[in-house]
C-alpha cells in the first residue's frame, strides 16, 4: 500500500539540507571579502614602501670624528659662545610639539640675542619615511639654510601619524612643491628621487648614536647631551654656560 508523502516533512528535509550549503557559501564569500581587504592592505603598505631608502643601502665608510658643525643646518652668530644642536626626527610627535611651542621664543631669547647657536641634527630612526624626510631637509638646506627652517616648521605642521608611513616621495615632492618657494624644485626633485644625500642622513644618524642620543628630541650644550629635554632643561644648561 502506498503512503502519501508528507509536505511539511518533506520541507524540513530539504532545509537541512540547504542549511549547510548556505552556510558554506556564506564562509567562502565571507573568507574571499577578508582576503580581498587584506591583499588589498598590503598592496596600500608595498606601493607606500616603494622608493624608501635604507640606511643598508647606502654606500661609504662613515667615521665617527666630532660634530660635523660645518656641515647641519644652523642659526645664529657663528661666534656666540653657546652651541646647541637639537637632534630630531621629523615623525616624532614630540618634535613637532617642541617646535610649536618652544622654538621661536628660544630663537628669539637666546639665538637673535647672540648667546647662543642653533644647529639641527637628524636622527631619523622611526622608520623609513623619516629617513627620506631627513634626506629632503638636506636637498633643501644644500640650496638654501634659511629655506631648510621653513621646511623644518611647515612639514611639522603637516606631519602624519606616527605609526603609519606617510612621508612617501609623492608626499614629500607635492608637499615641497606647494610649500616651499624659492628653491631649484628640479635639482629637489631629482636629489630625493636619487637620495643624494642619504649619506648625510646616516652620517647624521652615527654620530648621533655615538653621542649617547637613542631618541628625540635631544639637546646638546656645547658638546654636552642634555639628561633633561624640557625647555627648562635646555635654557638652564645654557644658562649656565653663559655665566662661566
Amino acid at each position: 500500500m502506498n503512503r502519501k508523502s508528507d509536505p511539511a516533512r518533506s520541507n524540513k528535509s530539504n532545509n537541512r539540507m540547504l542549511l549547510p550549503m548556505v552556510l558554506g557559501i556564506a564562509v567562502v564569500v565571507l573568507l574571499g571579502l577578508l582576503l580581498y581587504v587584506w591583499t588589498g592592505a598590503n598592496s596600500k603598505d608595498d606601493a607606500a614602501l616603494e622608493n624608501l631608502p635604507n640606511y643598508t643601502d647606502v654606500k661609504g665608510t662613515i667615521v665617527v670624528d666630532g660634530l660635523k658643525y660645518e656641515k647641519q643646518p644652523h642659526l645664529g652668530d657663528a661666534g656666540a659662545k653657546v652651541k646647541v644642536i637639537e637632534f630630531a626626527d621629523f615623525k616624532c610627535p614630540v618634535c613637532k610639539k617642541w617646535t610649536a611651542t618652544y622654538m621661536d621664543t628660544f630663537i628669539k631669547d637666546y639665538v637673535d640675542t647672540g648667546k647662543a647657536e642653533y644647529y639641527f641634527m637628524n636622527f631619523a630612526f622611526i622608520d623609513r619615511d623619516s629617513y627620506l624626510a631627513a634626506s629632503a631637509g638636506e636637498a633643501i638646506y644644500h640650496q638654501s639654510n634659511e629655506k631648510f627652517w621653513e621646511y623644518v616648521h611647515k612639514l611639522y605642521d603637516h606631519q602624519g601619524d606616527e605609526s603609519k608611513i606617510w612621508a612617501t616621495q609623492k608626499f614629500i615632492l607635492n608637499f615641497v612643491k606647494k610649500n616651499i618657494e624659492g628653491i631649484d624644485y628640479t635639482q629637489f626633485e631629482q636629489d630625493l628621487t636619487n637620495h643624494t644625500y642619504m649619506y648625510d642622513v646616516k652620517e647624521d644618524f652615527k654620530i648621533a648614536g655615538a653621542y649617547g642620543v637613542n631618541g628625540t628630541p635631544k639637546f646638546m650644550v656645547n658638546g654636552v647631551l642634555l639628561k633633561d629635554s624640557s625647555y627648562e632643561g635646555l635654557t638652564a644648561a645654557i644658562d649656565a654656560q653663559l655665566e662661566q
